[in-house]
């Protein structure tokens, strides 16, 4: 029941069972509850409502982007639809900012140097000493 196909999530959207779906959503993998918050938007229970917020923060972004989708077909209110906006600009800011440090620094070429190693050092050193001539005083 975690791991639902999508044609299972449109089944219970035909026949609106929203736990079902919430469960789904809560305990799936990333695409499960993707699929299952852009079912419960289509849905548009109320009842909903908390189970979205709680995946408005996913690891993934794709799941978070549904849940907002989601709640807004639910429906906002004045609180929800600042939550919203806000999450959504902030979004929009970090990606911007991935993809201007990346344009800095995709043509940029780092010279790493190797660092002498003493025991490599000595040893050229000992074979130096080796080819001089012994002196016997």
């Amino acid at each position: 029941m975690a791991q639902p196909s999508g044609n299972d999530i449109d089944k219970w959207m035909q026949h609106s069972y929203a736990e079902r779906i919430e469960y789904a959503l809560e305990h799936g993998n990333y695409e499960t509850r993707k699929l299952a918050a852009e079912a419960l938007g289509k849905l548009g229970f109320s009842s909903s409502i908390p189970v979205l917020f709680k995946t408005i923060d996913d690891k993934v972004q794709n799941v978070s982007i549904a849940a907002l989708n989601a709640l807004e077909k639910i429906g906002c209110r004045d609180e929800l639809g600042a939550i919203i906006i806000k999450k959504r600009f902030n979004w929009v800011k970090e990606v911007q900012e991935k993809q201007a440090k990346w344009e800095a620094t995709k043509n940029k070429k780092y010279h790493i140097y190797r660092w002498e190693r003493t025991s490599k050092k000595n040893f050229e050193l000992v074979k130096e000493r080796l080819k001089r001539p012994i002196r016997w005083s």
